[in-house]
């Protein structure tokens, strides 16, 4: 009998609802980077899965080896805070970058930079 047996039925519902869940938003994510169309919207598509995605599968992971090992895990919340404040930082300088290097090309599309001089 493994350690994994020991749980009891409403916590493996959860776990595996919520590694469902995880994994459905990863795919997702996935999915969307594969298909969309410009960069600027593959940007948006991996962030779902990577913040929403791994926090549900961390909380999975979280909930099932707690409670096998009688203490509280808590590098998971390292792991998944590590991600959720990596995740935007990263969207924000590749969007800039992108944003950057089409108005020095000159993209039809893109619109211009704001005038430094200027106050909101």
């Amino acid at each position: 009998m493994t350690a994994l047996a020991t749980l009891p039925p409403w916590l493996m519902l959860l776990v595996a609802a919520l590694l469902v869940l995880g994994s459905t938003l990863t795919l997702l994510g996935a999915f969307g980077l594969l298909h969309l169309k410009s960069f600027y919207d593959r940007l948006h598509a991996p962030t779902l899965g990577t913040s929403w995605g791994t926090a549900a599968i961390l909380l999975a992971s979280m909930l099932c080896w707690s409670w096998v090992q009688d203490r509280v895990f808590v590098h998971e919340l390292v792991i998944g805070l590590c991600v959720m404040v990596t995740t935007p930082v990263t969207l924000m300088l590749l969007g800039r970058a992108a944003l950057h290097r089409d108005r020095a090309e000159g993209q039809p599309d893109i619109p211009p930079a704001p005038d430094r001089g200027e106050q909101d």
